[in-house]
Order: structure tokens, then sequence, then C-alpha cells
């Protein structure tokens, strides 16, 4: 054996334990931990170069999780049957930890830097997600990158109004709250989950319950540190070169025009960036190009260093923002609804310089998106995609594809209108929410929360309340008492502030929250002075964005396909179907409608879809009729289909026929069946008078039904 592994444990709580092990796999990676819990497995591993890089003003970090489909025995789907692009699921587990994990790095650190995290065994009870960001943090911690770690996230979920941590995918079923947190030892760093209207006190304290377990995974890290030679000496990275006669230069100068600058309150986006720019370009002319060739990269960092600076102190003292708002007034909103006359349902909303215009789709089952992860299966009936174009923020840039950024908006969104969607008993259709951002200056993600409330209510969607988003900033002075929360951000105070803090729920509470904060020791009673502000301000909003619709309409637009769902007994699926698909196609084709059978439990779920009411009741009445059983003594309308010498075959039922004996068509004694003037195709009255219990054939008489002869004339 060629490796020295070490472990540690740490009880979480309810008999559950966590177990980081590291020295026995993917040893030439800088750091490498395996956690283990249960079954559950990960693999996480770090590698960093071991130079900064040139010319970045950001940290080139890179997070990527990913779900080994053998973890669970499974077959990856697809033609390559072999994992490939991430999941939307990797995605956002990837952005979970990213977020935690990159403000810990120290200010001067911009190597290239790599976190790998594999799902290499799972238990199908358990969500994996929650300690993704144990396992990489643990990573770096045993290994000689610099960090001002650890951290850990834990997922915390209200479940009959207790606090569980990290329950299991069953337990998750009857939460209220589930929320991922992320921190340090002393602090917390991220936020993100949904609800169902729950309390601003109600986070708070949620997020108060999770720090203590978050507290618990932070110390094991740095009890398996201990025991790793390897990370008890980190590398040094060389201080960025500074040009300090240079700085304070810029700060003489350019300072106070600045500051002036930002005092002008201006509103426009475009025009306030154009005076900032104003100010640069005339002192950039006071140099020749043989020095600016030197000091051009010090000039950029520096000027934004010091209107960063400038733009903080001006709020912090004036007690006003950089468009010359109060620190808790909202932007200007104007909504639209019905748009769009082709779609489903559709809605403009706008609020400042931030604008989305979205769309609702309604669809079958037929539309339903598959889930398909290691951990995770089944099917999706709840859409929601959000698009964030180059040209909504005036810009031209390359567009590859869906991006991450645009992964974790919608998902955000999708998670905030969730609380309020019908039940599936209550809604046939697969719904599909699209946002396209036509305009960005600070919250898009919440501008698409209230668009597709708005656009679901034009779509006649019967959600239970409406929902509004908000986006609140911090800026935070050196002073505890010393801030300013922002509501309804710009997209430059986002930038420049300490805390990220995006809040949407209804009248009643909270259904989503996602927050990201930059600064140490935010204490809790400051986050709970931000969720009260926050509330303050997305009841603002939702009385502007229902102002042209209120509530969801009545009825769906006369275009939308109506969907009818008809529950059967789950032994006659193959009868409607028929041999092949013969018996539903034949249907379909007749009709013009669309037919999906789907089997759910012990009964057969059947959706019929058409535009034109008459199409789907034929269908109705067909399957009605298949799925039927015959009775004896009853009396049916029945369609001759065939004569023979011996009687005739009536069908009663679709699919079922039964024989009228020669001897049961009348009382007269007839020779031939054609003596009796019925032909092919002729509508009859017949009753059954019995089913043979071996071969299930059924004796059909239309004499049983025609009044008897009287005999006494015969006499």
């Amino acid at each position: 054996m060629n490796y020295k592994e070490v472990k540690k444990t740490v009880d979480i709580g309810d008999g559950n334990s966590i177990t980081l092990s590291t020295g026995k796999l993917a040893k030439q990676a800088d750091g490498s931990v395996v956690l283990t819990v249960g079954n559950t497995m990960l693999l996480a591993t770090v590698v960093a170069k071991k130079e900064n890089s040139e010319n970045t003003s950001f940290l080139p970090l890179s997070v990527d999780y990913q779900e080994k489909y053998a973890s669970t025995g499974r077959f990856p789907g697809g033609f390559f049957k072999r994992e490939a692009r991430p999941t939307e699921n990797e995605i956002l587990i990837s952005r979970l930890v990213d977020r935690a994990l990159r403000p810990m790095f120290p200010d001067n650190y911009y190597a290239e830097t790599q976190v790998l995290i594999s799902l290499i065994s799972a238990d199908k009870n358990t969500l994996p997600d929650a300690y993704a960001g144990l396992a990489a943090s643990a990573a770096i911690a045993v290994s000689d990158i610099p960090f001002n770690g650890p951290i850990s996230e834990a997922r915390v979920a209200r479940i009959n109004n207790e606090f569980v941590v990290n329950p299991t995918i069953s337990q998750l079923e009857e939460a209220d709250m589930d929320i991922i947190i992320a921190g340090t030892l002393d602090n917390i760093v991220m936020v993100e989950g949904e609800m169902s209207e729950v309390q601003e006190k109600d986070l708070i304290e949620a997020i108060n319950f999770g720090h203590d377990t978050i507290k618990k995974q932070c110390q094991v890290q740095l009890e398996l540190a201990e025991m790793v030679e390897k990370s008890k000496v980190k590398r040094e990275y060389p201080q960025i070169e500074q040009d300090k006669e240079l700085f304070e230069k810029m700060k003489s100068e350019l300072y106070d025009k600045l500051y002036d600058v930002t005092k002008k309150g201006i509103k426009n986006k475009s025009e306030r960036k154009n005076a900032y720019k104003e100010v640069k370009e005339v002192f950039v002319d006071s140099f020749n190009e043989e020095e600016l060739e030197e000091k051009q990269k010090f000039i950029d960092k520096y000027f934004d260093d010091l209107q960063k600076t400038a733009i903080r102190s001006f709020v912090l003292k004036e007690n006003k923002r950089l468009d010359g708002r109060k620190p808790d007034e909202i932007r200007p909103v104007w909504t639209e609804v019905n748009y769009l006359p082709a779609a489903h349902g559709s809605a403009i909303f706008t609020r400042g310089e931030t604008q989305s215009l979205t769309t609702v789709t309604l669809g079958t089952k037929l539309d339903e998106q598959v889930v398909d992860g290691a951990v995770v299966e089944g099917k999706s009936k709840f859409l929601l995609h959000y698009n964030f174009p180059p040209y909504c923020t005036g810009e031209v840039k390359m567009m590859r594809g869906t991006s991450r950024r645009e992964i974790g908006h919608g998902n955000l969104a999708l998670r905030a209108l969730k609380p309020v969607m019908p039940e599936e008993e209550d809604n046939p259709y697969t719904i599909r929410v699209v946002s396209d951002v036509l305009e960005s200056n600070g919250s898009s993600s919440m501008a698409t929360v209230c668009a597709g409330t708005m656009a679901l209510m034009d779509a006649g969607v019967k959600i239970s309340k409406p929902v509004s988003g908000i986006a609140m900033g911090l800026i935070a002075g050196e002073e505890s008492n010393n801030y300013a929360i922002l509501s309804d951000i710009l997209g430059d105070e986002d930038a420049l502030g300490d805390m990220d803090f995006k809040v949407t729920g209804t009248e009643d509470g909270i259904t989503a929250c996602q927050m990201d904060i930059k600064v140490d020791g935010l204490s809790y009673d400051l986050m709970q002075k931000a969720l009260e502000q926050a509330k303050e301000g997305r009841l603002h909003i939702l009385k502007e964005m229902v102002k042209p619709l209120s509530k969801p309409r009545e009825d769906l637009k006369p275009f939308v396909p109506r969907i009818v769902k008809l529950t059967i007994p789950k032994e006659f699926i193959g009868a409607i179907i028929g041999p092949g698909g013969k018996v539903i196609q034949e249907m379909q084709k007749e009709s013009g409608s669309t037919i999906v059978v789907e089997e759910v439990g012990e009964y057969g779920v059947v959706d019929i879809v058409s535009e034109n009411k008459e199409s789907i009741d034929w269908v109705v009445n067909k399957i009605k009729g298949i799925t039927t059983v015959p009775e004896i003594g009853e009396v049916y309308k029945g369609i001759i289909k065939s004569i023979v010498a011996f009687g005739m075959f009536v069908e009663i039922l679709p699919g079922k026929e039964g024989l009228v004996h020669i001897s049961e068509i009348e009382w007269r004694r007839l020779e031939k069946v054609e003596d009796s003037g019925l032909k092919v195709g002729d509508e009859i009255e017949v009753k059954l008078l019995n089913i043979d219990d071996k071969t299930g054939k059924l004796k059909l008489s239309r004499k049983a039904l025609l009044p008897k002869p009287d005999q006494s004339k015969n006499r």
C-alpha cells in the first residue's frame, strides 16, 4: 500500500454522520477528498496553477459537479450512452458551490483554479447537492492553495413545523421550506431555496438553525487539514504590481469629480456611464502614448476602485442612490398583458430600465420534460426558461447556447412560481413559461417572476395567488451601525454592494429567495431588516403589476387546445390502444384530436386534446363505449356490421359485437335474414340476453323488444 489515508467524521444529528477522507484517491491533484454519508460518496478535487494569471481582474475559478450514472447502477440515456455535457441540475449544483467558494480566496489570488466534484456512489433517497460544497471546501483545505475558508453547505427543510438538516428525498415531499445555506465558522455567505409562503422570521430561524451544522462541518475540515502535512504551508503568490504614485494622483484629481457625478442622480444608465467615462477620458488625455502604454492597466483598475468608493461613500453619507432614489424607493413599474395575440398567454413587465417579455404555452403530456439524473428521475409538467440576449444591455456578444447564469436565474424564477401553481389533478396541461429579457439594469430574474405571474394569469392558468419579486442590496460602512439597505437595486449597485438578496412572494409570504453575501459579519438583525424592507417593496410591486389583470382569466384563449381527462380501469388500456395502436390511431384520425394514454398505479389516465369540442365529445363516447362492460338485460342501440345465413352481428359498443340469431330478429319465422328488410349499416335496438362464460360471446335479441303478436287472431 503506497498511500496514507486520513479520515475525520462529524455527527450531524439524528444518527447521521459524514466522513471526510484524503490520501487514498486522486493523489496527484493539489487536494482531494472523498465525502461519505451512508452509501453516498462524493470525490472532490482541486488543482491550481502555480502563478497568477496576467491582466485579469477576476478570479479564474471553475467549479464542475458531475453525477456518474454508475453511482446508482444505471446507464446514461441518449445515443452515446456516456456522461456528456452537464445537465441543468448539475449546473445548478456547480453554481451553488462556486458562489460559496469564490469569496473565500485571498484578494491577491488570481491563479487559474479548477474544482471538480463527482458523485461516485449514491443512495437514491439522499440528495447529494447539500454535500458538494463541503466536499469541495475540504479538498481545498487539505491542499496548499491559499484559502480563507473553510466553508460548508447544509440543506434545511421544515417538516411538520420542525427544522431538519439534510433530509431525505422522501422527507422533503412533506416540507413547506427547502433551502440550502452556505457559511463559514462565523458568517453566512449564501442562501437559496423555495418555500410555501413562509414569514420572514421563519426564514431567519431556518438560516440560524442550519448555521449550527455548518459550524460543525467547518471545524472537522480544520481538524482534517491539521492531519495533512501539505496543507500546513500555503503557496505564496506575488503581490499584484502597484503604482502608488499614480493612485494618489488619481485619488486627488478624480475622487471629487466622481462623487459629483454620482450626486447628480442620473437616472438613465447609458447617460450615467458616459458621465463617468468622460471624467476618465479627460484624465487619460493628460498622458502621452508612451506613458499610457505603461500605465493604462493601472488607470483602469484604480479608476474602477475610486468610482466604487465614491458611490459607496455617497450612498452612506447622503442616504441617496446612483439614480437619485431613496434607499427603499422602487423604480416606476408599467405592465401589459395579452401583448402577443397568438400566444396562449403573454405579458410585459417593465421596472425602470429592466424589461421582460414573457410567454406561456400550454401543452399535453407529450410535452412533459423527462428528468433523467443519476439520482432523480421522473417528469416535469412545469418549465420556465430565461433568456438574456446581448442586446438587453446594449452589447455585442457571441451566443453559444444557454449560459449557466441563464439556467440559474430561470431556476430561481421557477421555484418562486411553483408554490402557487395548480395541483396536478386540477391542471391537465404541461406549462412552459419563457422570459425574454429585452432590457436589463438590475434584477431581471425578479422581472421574470412578475412577468411570469401575469402571463400565467393571462393564459387562464389557475394560480392560487400572484407572486412578485425584488432584488435587495446592501452597502455597509466600517462602523456596524453605518449601512444602507437598498430596494430594487441597479446593476451597478449589485456590482459595488456587499449583498445581493432576491426575495419573491405573495401577499401572504415568501416563496423563494437567493442571497449572496460579500461582507463578513452580517448580523441576523440586519438580515431581518433587509427582509422586512424587501416585503414592503415586493408588496408595492405586486399592487402595480396586477393593475391590468388581478386574477387568472376565467377561461383559456379560444385557440388553446382543450384537454379532457378520463380515468379508466387499467385492464382497458390495451383495448383503447388496440393491436399495434390501430384503435387509438383510428380515433385520432376520425376526430382530429390527440389522445394520450398513460398507466398510473391501478388506473389508466386518458388525455383527449383538441380545439374542437365536438371531436372531444366523440372520442369520450368512443372510449366510454370501449370501457363499458355489457350487462345482461340492458338495451343497446347497435349498428349491423355483417349479415350471415344464421343471423346478423351487431356492434353494441365500440369493439363489442354480438350475434342476433335469425330466430331473434322478429317474432315471425324468417327464411332469410334479408326478409326482415334490415341491411348492413342500419341502427337497431337490441337486448343483451346472455354472455357465454367461456368465450365471452354476446347473445342479442331484437325480437325481445318488439310487441308479441296476438295469437288469438290466428285461430
